[in-house]
């Protein structure tokens, strides 16, 4: 695959990581304020039906017709319902194509272009592929790679589900080597942004001290703020919250709600 060959090396995360803003490991931000990530709009300029946000793109042909074009958010609406199967056969491989023309033609694009979030999706969604890779393809399982793709995802585009999932390679030595204060720094940056995987991880290691100082009141205020975002099917989260209840004491519940409090103010102001 053709991958950004010039900007990749140009942005290597590398370096990218050793300028990452430091976190405190219960997740608050030392320094540095990141932006978040705009919400994906049609790219302007691409062809007069994008234009009209009241018109979207849904029928299978002119989506194939937008993304022969270009368009990221064709290519993005097409691998998706490739690697699901939505409307069409469910095919790995067609959908990795289409995430890589996101990736090849826009890696450079400014983080707050309209369709920067497409793309820093697009580059998780490869990163995932090269982590179990796809049976029966050329697309095998490379863990650098996918770190690489969660890398660039997560420091230039400041995507917090690749934070979460780079945090996760370096807290379990996948495709780097094991290095829990990185792992912790962007779990920490995920969590910060709502992300309720980052929030629960970051929560449990907390509450038990895992890979990090006990913090109990603390990890239990993240814990409950992903159970709370959690989906029918992530029972971890919710049994980890059950574990983290049932085992803290009443000072603990008491500092957690308080601290829910003023993350809830925060997040209003």
């Amino acid at each position: 695959m053709r991958m950004f060959k010039r900007s990749f090396s140009v942005v290597m995360v590398l370096g990218a990581l050793a300028a990452a803003p430091a976190l405190a490991f219960e997740g608050t931000p030392v320094t540095g304020d990141e932006t978040a990530i705009p919400v994906a709009a049609a790219q302007p300029g691409s062809v007069a039906t994008m234009k009209k946000a009241a018109a979207p793109i849904t029928s299978l042909t002119a989506l194939q017709y937008a993304a022969e074009g270009g368009h990221p958010v064709a290519q993005w609406k097409l691998g998706r319902m490739y690697a699901i199967g939505d409307g069409v056969a469910q095919d790995d491989v067609v959908a990795f194509e289409y995430f890589s023309r996101i990736a090849n033609a826009h890696a450079e694009d400014s983080p707050s272009a309209p369709q920067a979030a497409i793309v820093a999706n697009a580059f998780v969604a490869l990163g995932r592929y090269y982590l179990g890779g796809i049976p029966n393809s050329k697309i095998k399982a490379d863990a650098e790679r996918a770190r690489e793709m969660f890398s660039y995802a997560a420091s230039y585009f400041g995507n917090a589900d690749a934070q979460y999932d780079l945090a996760r390679l370096y807290l379990n030595g996948v495709g780097t080597p094991r290095d829990s204060r990185y792992g912790a720094r962007w779990l920490g940056l995920a969590a910060q942004k709502g992300q309720h995987q980052a929030q629960a991880l970051l929560g449990q290691m907390l509450f038990n001290g895992e890979q990090l100082p006990k913090q109990a009141a603390r990890g239990l205020m993240w814990l409950t703020l992903a159970r709370d975002a959690a989906a029918p099917d992530e029972a971890w989260i919710k049994d980890s919250y059950n574990k983290a209840i049932s085992k803290a004491s009443e000072d603990d519940r008491a500092m957690a709600l308080q601290m829910l409090e003023h993350w809830v103010q925060g997040r209003k102001d």
